[in-house]
């Protein structure tokens, strides 16, 4: 799994408290819901959990309740997945949502990712490393399971991949080395700290990357650099 650090926060911090998350799901499946539900309910989140297995009640309970997070499955009806997220952030709402996909799913996922969705998993995912992901998301972190970062580095097409040269040919020395940082999770405060520069330079430098290899942000950075290798795992 991958977490992605808020730009604000450097690792291990929390954005805020939460006594008890006040969670709301929505899937069309009746007993992955069930299931589900239990799972949040459970220590060590002990969620509180409301159901809906329709988007668009979903949409209106998230509206009208203080929903800390929201999880949707990708082909939710009459609403996708996406489509919620658009829906909440045209409104100005910050609500996190963590999209659930099943099989198959991985492409479209991947481009969710562009999106301000705080979490992607699949719905196999095991179940300790969706319960840390879920930690890391209700602390104001975004998480990407590792079935499907395995699935996204394994498609050819998913991520764009220059060849040798020109790739090292687009970034400084200095940006490879920020970029390889950003493929280890570290945040813009800990690779100021790492390379002696302000916050300001870092965001910078990465607004070069970005436009330099067409990428979207933070979590597309983050997949290149492992697929290049540059993360050391």
């Amino acid at each position: 799994m991958i977490v992605v650090p808020a730009p604000s926060l450097s690792p291990g911090s929390e954005r805020r408290a939460v006594e008890r998350v006040e969670a709301l799901l929505i899937d069309r499946q009746p007993l992955f819901l069930a299931a589900l539900a239990s799972l949040l309910e459970a220590p060590p989140l002990s969620a509180h959990v409301i159901t809906a297995s329709r988007s668009d009640r979903g949409l209106e309970i998230a509206r009208t309740e203080a929903i800390d997070l929201v999880f949707c499955e990708l082909r939710a009806e009459p609403l996708s997945g996406v489509e919620l997220v658009r829906a909440l952030a045209s409104e100005g709402r910050g609500t996190p949502v963590v999209l659930l996909g099943d099989d198959g799913d991985e492409a479209e996922l991947a481009a969710a990712l562009a999106m301000n969705v705080a979490g992607a998993f699949s719905k196999n995912s095991a179940l300790d490393e969706f319960l840390v992901g879920v930690r890391a998301v209700v602390s104001g972190h975004r998480a990407i399971g590792s079935g499907l970062l395995v699935r996204l580095l394994e498609r050819p097409n998913t991520l764009r991949t220059p060849e040798s040269d020109s790739f090292a040919g687009r970034l400084s020395p200095t940006e490879l080395a920020i970029l390889a940082m950003i493929g280890q999770a570290q945040s813009i405060p800990t690779i100021a700290a790492n390379r002696g520069i302000s916050h300001k330079t870092v965001r910078n430098h990465l607004a070069k990357i970005y436009r330099k290899l067409e990428l979207h942000g933070r979590t597309e950075a983050m997949l290149w650099a492992a697929r290049m290798g540059l993360t050391g795992t």
